[in-house]
């Protein structure tokens, strides 16, 4: 069976659960309060493409490919985010929920996660250099080994980052979580001094 390709659709209100996704590729098209949860969307591509109020949590994405793809008002629980198709991996998040979700070992130069909750989420050896988080809770998410040169996370709250384990050459800090640099060292800042 040949997969589709899709240009320019509109997809509203529809249970991708029930009535599965086509495999193929899906250019400038806007998804909007879809249900994919614990769908497959392995081996599809997303080119330019808009989901926004849509659940995806627990999509199985192995071999999908994001390439500038836009996330607005998502849930997006336990995703394997390491399953994708490395090439042009390239996505936003704007208020999306991504706990529990796993980027281990992906090349995400320049995301913006704004208004996102990111609790437990996997970042390992990750290249997030140039990434933006905005207004951020990362809360026990996982930086080891990650490359998180210039990447700005000056209004976000809750990071715990060892500086002996991440690269972190020219990254943005807010003074008031600099705590999250700190922990490992077990010292008491004075947060009113």
């Amino acid at each position: 069976m040949k997969d589709v390709y899709v240009l320019d659709q509109n997809f509203e209100n529809t249970d991708f659960v029930q009535f599965p996704l086509e495999k193929g590729e899906y250019e400038n098209c806007v998804f909007k309060n879809c249900s994919f949860e614990y769908a497959n969307l392995s081996g599809c591509s997303f080119t330019d493409c808009e989901f926004t109020g849509c659940n995806l949590s627990m999509t199985k994405l192995t071999s999908a490919a994001f390439r500038d793809a836009v996330f607005l008002e998502c849930k997006m629980l336990g995703l394997q985010f390491n399953d994708c198709n490395a090439f042009g991996l390239s996505f936003r998040f704007d208020g999306c929920s991504l706990d529990n979700s796993v980027f281990y070992q992906t090349s995400i130069k320049k995301t913006v996660f704004e208004n996102s909750k990111l609790i437990e989420v996997d970042f390992a050896e990750c290249d997030l250099s140039n990434a933006v988080f905005n207004n951020c809770n990362l809360s026990g998410a996982v930086f080891d080994n990650t490359n998180l040169e210039k990447t700005d996370f000056r209004t976000s709250v809750n990071y715990s980052i060892d500086p002996a384990l991440n690269r972190l050459k020219k990254t943005k800090f807010s003074l008031s979580e600099v705590y999250g640099l700190l922990y490992k060292l077990d010292i008491e800042i004075d947060k009113n001094s």
